[in-house]
């Protein structure tokens, strides 16, 4: 049939005049060119499409029910264009993202307000899921970007940064009080560190909190935890094991032979936020996600005695399909300092 297509063209454009020769006017082509074109078409067919005069051509009966059909098929594709023709003046079209319910919140929003406002006409989905979800519904062709932390991609997949963030450990001053209170009385009742499940046998450099047995600064047991002993022996709360970020915590963590003692796994990082805010324990979080909760003293950082390196955010997207309405989105969001 793709071969037949521009005599189907060149037929419909004849039969709709009635004349050779005005459909090689309107085509721009010669009058030889239609005769030949249509006479391909009528061997490829095995019908003869038109009776042919001095005074022009008539249809015949197989010619005029190609005819009807192909007026059909062009009045749909000249809909169609004059559909796309319109969208495009309007700057609609669909953008479908991929993103977890936290980099949506953060920072996927900023970047949608302005595009949106901008950009009143564009329909956007969003699929919010877990980083690896995101990449899947990228593979299986649903979503059109990700936004996702940098991770590890098959060959024919991009990843286009976007900002970093910092991984941070948070708490509240009333938790650590609590938590100086409790060592504090383990140590009077323990005679050997060794003893004690909750307590290193090793010395630990200090990160300037100090414990006092009894709350009290006088006390005759004193108690130094250094990060890594407060993060073993804290309430430490986490992301579900499956998430990217609770996966490079967990590498971290092992590098730096820190075991928790106790975990407690959320599967929403603004609940970890909050959990901490109300002295759950120590979360590990995002610092950018928790900064107001920081500075109006609702959690304080737990200070390390170790750099947890930065990560990366970005929009992922198979190299060779994307859509013009991502790109637009992509190139937008390159040009924003949020």
């Amino acid at each position: 049939m793709e071969q037949n297509l521009n005599h189907y063209k060149i037929f419909y454009e004849a039969a709709k005049t009635g004349n050779i020769s005005k459909a090689a006017e309107t085509l721009y082509i010669s009058q030889p060119a239609v005769s030949k074109s249509i006479t391909k078409l009528e061997q490829s067919l095995g019908q003869t499409l038109f009776i042919r005069s001095k005074r022009g051509v008539k249809l015949t009966a197989e010619g005029t029910t190609l005819y009807t059909y192909l007026k059909q098929a062009f009045e749909s594709i000249d809909t169609a264009e004059k559909a796309l023709r319109h969208a495009s003046e309007l700057g609609m079209g669909q953008l479908r993202i991929g993103v977890s319910t936290s980099l949506c919140k953060h920072i996927l929003l900023s970047y949608l307000q302005d595009f949106i406002r901008e950009n009143p006409h564009v329909k956007i989905t969003i699929e919010c899921n877990p980083t690896f979800e995101t990449i899947q519904l990228l593979k299986q062709d649903k979503i059109d970007i990700g936004l996702i932390c940098n991770t590890p991609l098959e060959k024919g997949y991009h990843f286009s940064p976007l900002r970093s963030i910092q991984d941070t450990f948070v708490t509240t001053q009333t938790y650590l009080d609590n938590l100086q209170v409790r060592e504090g009385e383990l140590a009077d009742r323990t005679p050997s560190k060794s003893d004690d499940p909750f307590v290193s046998d090793h010395a630990i450099p200090m990160t300037g909190l100090l414990f006092f047995a009894d709350n009290n600064p006088n006390s005759l047991s004193e108690i130094e935890l250094s990060s890594q002993e407060i993060l073993e022996k804290c309430n430490l709360m986490l992301l579900d094991k499956e998430n990217i970020s609770r996966i490079f915590i967990d590498e971290c963590l092992k590098a730096h032979q820190i075991h928790p003692g106790q975990i407690l796994e959320i599967n929403n990082m603004d609940l970890l936020i909050d959990f901490a805010a109300i002295g759950m324990g120590v979360a590990c979080v995002v610092r950018e996600f928790v900064t107001s909760y920081i500075e109006n003293g609702q959690v304080i950082e737990l200070p390390m005695d170790f750099d947890i390196p930065k990560r990366t955010i970005g929009f992922v997207y198979a190299e060779h399909n994307l859509n013009s309405t991502a790109k637009k989105f992509l190139d937008y969001c390159d040009t924003q300092h949020l």
